[in-house]
C-alpha cells in the first residue's frame, strides 16, 4: 500500500490547498477523500506541474513557414509603427524647440541701407564694421539733442546716435540707459515692455540685459521731454526704437570710468562711511591710459593740450611766423647738458634731438626770419618727478631781431596772453569740466610783459631767508616757487619773465650779457613759480660761439661744425624760446603731475603703452 503521510503533507502545502480549491468544491472534496489507492503514484507526482496539468488532447499541428513568416511581418509592422509614433512625436518637439529657439535667437545685424531698415531686427549685435556699404543713416551729436522746440533735435525728432554705454539698468520690463559720446556729453534713454507685442518686447529686454558698460552701441530714438539729473542733456531723453552693440567692452574692466572721474576730494571724504570710493593709483590708470582718458576731465585736459597748440600756431601765424620740421635723428647734441639717447644709424651713432635748436637757428641762417616748430624732444634724464618726462613736446620759434632780445619776449608775452585768454573763452566748457575734479584758477598775468632781472630775483629769495651763495648757481623748486609766490604777492601776475641768467649754467649758444660775461641774455618764463619756457639771444657770432663751445669743453663734432658753418655765411641776430607743451598744461590746470597733461608719457620707469 503507498503510504498516505505524504500525501498529507502534500496536501498541508498552503499553495497545493489553493490549486485544489481553484478546481471547486466538488472536485477537491473528493480529491480530498479519495482511497489511498487512487493517490497518484510516486513517479507521477515527480513529474513537473507543467507536464501533469498538460492537456491530454492531441498536439497542435507544427505552423507553416508562410503563417511564421506573416506572424513575424505583424510583429514587425507593430514595431515600426510604434517607432514611427515615437520618432513623430521628438519630431513635433523638436520642431517646437527650435521655433522657440529661433523666436528668441538674436541674430547679428548688417545695415546695408536705410531705407531696408525696416527689415531688420530692432536689436543685436552690429555686423563688424568692414566698410560695406555706405546705409544712409545721419547720426546726430548728444550736445544738439534738447527739451525745447528750438533744439536742434527737440520733442518728437527720431535721431541716430552712436556713443558710449555709460551705464545701464534692466529691471521687469523697463531699461534706462545713458549713451556718452565725447566723454561728457551724455543723455539718457529708456525702453518700456510694449503689451501689443510683447514677444518682441520680452527679446529687446533681453537683448538688452546682454550689454555691458563702455561698449559702443548704436541707437536709434524719439526725443521726448523729460527731466533727467544722471546726464548732462537734463530736459530730454530718448524713447529708444533700435538699438546695436557696435564694439563690445569686456564685462569686468581694470577700474569704472566713474571712479577715474572722482576727485581727490570725493575719494578722501567718503573713507570714512560704509562704501568708500576706490583710489587708482597712478601706475594702473596709466597702464590702462585709454580707459583712464575716457573720463570726462582726463579727456577735456587733452583737447587743452589741443587747444594750446591751435593758439600757439594762432598767434604765431598772425605775427609772422613760419612752421617748419627738424629733423629728430641729429649726428650729435643739441644741448649741452642734457641727457641724449644714442642708437645706430648705419654703423655710425645718431642722437635723438634734445630740441630743435641748432636747426631753428639755421633757419635763420636761411632767410626764414621768424619760424616755429610743434615737434617731440627727448631727455636722457633719468629724473623721477613729478615734473620731468623723457620725452614731450617742444614748442618752439626762433626770430630775426633788430637790437634787442626783448623784441622776442613781447613776441612770447603776446602769444602766451592769446593762449590764456582764449582758453578762458573758447575752451570754457572743458575748463569747467576739467575743474570740477582738478581745482585751480584762471591764470593771472599782466598787459605788459612782467621781466625781473637776476639781481632782482636774488634779492627777493634773500628777503624770503634763501642763501643764495654768490648768485651765481640755478635756482631749485623751492626758490622758483617761492619767487612765484612772492612775484603774484607783488605784481599780481602768475605768469612773469627772469632774464640775465648766469652763463655758466646756460647752453653754448646762448650771447653773453655785454657788459658782465658772468652774466648772459637769456631768460626763462613761469607760471605759478614753475618754469614753463626756457630761451635767450643766441650767439650767432662763429668765432665767439666756437670760444663758448672750447670753454666749456664740449667737442665740436660734424653736427657743431655744419651748424657754425651756417652762421660764416652771415647771419641776423637772433633769438628764441622753447616751451613745454605738457608743461604748459599741468601748471595752467593747477595738475599735481606732469603725467596728467601727456597721453601716453615716458619716464625713467615707463615706455609702454
Amino acid at each position: 500500500m503507498v503510504s498516505t503521510t505524504p500525501m498529507l503533507l502534500f496536501l498541508s502545502s498552503a499553495g497545493v490547498r489553493r490549486a485544489v480549491g481553484s478546481f471547486g468544491p466538488s472536485v477537491a472534496t473528493a480529491f480530498l477523500n479519495a482511497p489511498t489507492s487512487t493517490v497518484m503514484p510516486m513517479a507521477t507526482r515527480q513529474q513537473p506541474l507543467s507536464t501533469r496539468f498538460m492537456s491530454t488532447d492531441a498536439p497542435a499541428e507544427e505552423k507553416t513557414e508562410e503563417e511564421k513568416a506573416a506572424i513575424k511581418a505583424q510583429r514587425e509592422a507593430r514595431k515600426a509603427e510604434k517607432e514611427r509614433k515615437k520618432a513623430e512625436k521628438a519630431a513635433k518637439k523638436a520642431a517646437k524647440a527650435a521655433a522657440e529657439e529661433a523666436a528668441n535667437r538674436i541674430d547679428d545685424v548688417t545695415y546695408l541701407s536705410a531705407s531696408e531698415q525696416d527689415s531688420y531686427e530692432p536689436m543685436g549685435d552690429m555686423s563688424v564694421v568692414m566698410s560695406r556699404s555706405r546705409s544712409g543713416r545721419e547720426f546726430v551729436n548728444v550736445g544738439d539733442i534738447g527739451g525745447s522746440d528750438d533744439a536742434k533735435y527737440g520733442p518728437g525728432k527720431t535721431v541716430w546716435l552712436r556713443g558710449r554705454l555709460n551705464s545701464i539698468r534692466v529691471k521687469g520690463g523697463s531699461c534706462f540707459l545713458v549713451l556718452r559720446q565725447n566723454s561728457f556729453d551724455t543723455v539718457q534713454a529708456c525702453f518700456f515692455k510694449d503689451k501689443e507685442n510683447p514677444e518682441q518686447s520680452a527679446k529687446m529686454i533681453k537683448y538688452l540685459k546682454t550689454l555691458t558698460t563702455e561698449s559702443m552701441v548704436d541707437l536709434e530714438g524719439t526725443v521726448t521731454t523729460a527731466d533727467v539729473r544722471s546726464a548732462s542733456i537734463q530736459d530730454a531723453e530718448l524713447v529708444i526704437k533700435r538699438i546695436h552693440s557696435v564694439s563690445k567692452a569686456d564685462a569686468m574692466l581694470p577700474f569704472l570710468v566713474e571712479d577715474a572721474a572722482r576727485s581727490e576730494k570725493e575719494v578722501e571724504e567718503s573713507q570714512d562711511t560704509d562704501r568708500p570710493f576706490p583710489r587708482l593709483g597712478q601706475e594702473l590708470r596709466l597702464d590702462h591710459r585709454w580707459l583712464d582718458l575716457r573720463a570726462p576731465a582726463n579727456n577735456a585736459i587733452m583737447r587743452v593740450q589741443s587747444a594750446i597748440c591751435q593758439l600757439f600756431r594762432e598767434s604765431l601765424y598772425s605775427q609772422g611766423f613760419v612752421e617748419i620740421h627738424t629733423p629728430k635723428l641729429i649726428a650729435g647734441e643739441s644741448e649741452s647738458g642734457a641727457g641724449v639717447f644714442t642708437t645706430d644709424y648705419f654703423g655710425t651713432t645718431a642722437c635723438l634731438a634734445q630740441s630743435p635748436q641748432l636747426y631753428k637757428q639755421m633757419a635763420i641762417s636761411s632767410d626764414l626770419d621768424r619760424v616755429f616748430e610743434i615737434g617731440p624732444v627727448f631727455r636722457a634724464e633719468n629724473s623721477n618727478t613729478r615734473r620731468h618726462l623723457c620725452e614731450f613736446t617742444g614748442l618752439d620759434l626762433e626770430m630775426s631781431i633788430n637790437e634787442h632780445y626783448m623784441e622776442t619776449l613781447e613776441v612770447v608775452h603776446n602769444m602766451f596772453k592769446h593762449i590764456f585768454e582764449n582758453l578762458e573763452t573758447r575752451w570754457a566748457k572743458e575748463l569747467e569740466v576739467i575743474r570740477t575734479q582738478y581745482e585751480s584758477e584762471p591764470v593771472t598775468f599782466t598787459d605788459e610783459p612782467c621781466v625781473l632781472h637776476w639781481p632782482e630775483g636774488m634779492a627777493i629769495l634773500k628777503e624770503k631767508g634763501f642763501d643764495m651763495g654768490d648768485e651765481l648757481g640755478d635756482l631749485t623748486g623751492a626758490q622758483e616757487l617761492a619767487l612765484g609766490a612772492a612775484v603774484k604777492e607783488k605784481y599780481g601776475t602768475d605768469f612773469f619773465m627772469l632774464d640775465k641768467y648766469p652763463s655758466n649754467i646756460r647752453p653754448f649758444y646762448t650771447m653773453p650779457d655785454p657788459t658782465d660775461a658772468r652774466f648772459s641774455n637769456s631768460y626763462d618764463m613761469f607760471i605759478r613759480g614753475q618754469e614753463i619756457c626756457s630761451g635767450a639771444q643766441r650767439c650767432h657770432d662763429p668765432e665767439l660761439v666756437t670760444e663758448i663751445i672750447n670753454q666749456k669743453g664740449i667737442e665740436i663734432g660734424d653736427g657743431l661744425k655744419t651748424y657754425i658753418e651756417s652762421f660764416r655765411h652771415g647771419v641776423s641776430p637772433h633769438a628764441g624760446a622753447g616751451i613745454g607743451l605738457e608743461r604748459v598744461v599741468f601748471l595752467y590746470l593747477g595738475l599735481d603731475n606732469v603725467r596728467k597733461a601727456s597721453m601716453f608719457p615716458r619716464d625713467p620707469n615707463r615706455c609702454t603703452p
